[in-house]
């Protein structure tokens, strides 16, 4: 999934970036700092994944790991919570399907990853077929980006996750 967003950033950087501490201009963010929100006995925390466009799944996969064993255990580095460039909440995980993401102040944007549910569509030929379906929400600082954007952006999060071999194309 955080790679299938970071290919989504790269189509849309202006959701990749933050507004100049004068409010005077946006500053966009090379690197793809992801964050994703944890449930801790502690309470809340969002350390982030950093250089997600530079990283393979596997890649990924092991600092995130590292990250959640670190969270569980009360031990995130203060470095591993600052510098996040777009967020992700999997309200999924405790059985959730929507929400109102709240952005983080640095950050343009915020999605919110509902559980998976089977759920009946329609296939090319008009049969009705099991799907597995995915409920995103998202939140946007609309100082910068309008609904259309955020739509067009999470159609091609959508595209990635929908169909990995374009995924696997577009990666480096």
């Amino acid at each position: 999934i955080m790679k299938a967003m970071s290919l989504a950033l790269l189509d849309y950087p202006q959701l990749n970036a933050k507004i100049s501490e004068d409010f005077s201009a946006l500053v966009h963010k090379a690197s793809h700092n992801i964050g994703i929100a944890m449930d801790t006995p502690t309470g809340l925390v969002v350390p982030n994944v950093k250089n997600c466009e530079q990283r393979s799944f596997l890649e990924i996969a092991s600092e995130l790991s590292r990250l959640m064993d670190n969270a569980r255990d009360g031990k995130v580095a203060t470095e591993d919570l600052t510098g996040g460039t777009f967020s992700l909440s999997n309200i999924g995980a405790i059985g959730g399907t929507y929400a109102s993401p709240v952005l983080m102040p640095s950050e343009i944007a915020i999605g919110a990853l509902g559980k998976l549910s089977k759920e009946p569509r329609f296939d090319q030929q008009g049969n009705v077929v099991a799907s597995t379906v995915m409920r995103v929400s998202w939140s946007a600082d609309h100082r910068v980006v309008d609904g259309a954007t955020m739509a067009r952006f999470s159609n091609a999060f959508k595209g990635y996750l929908e169909d990995p071999v374009a995924m696997l194309m577009r990666m480096r």
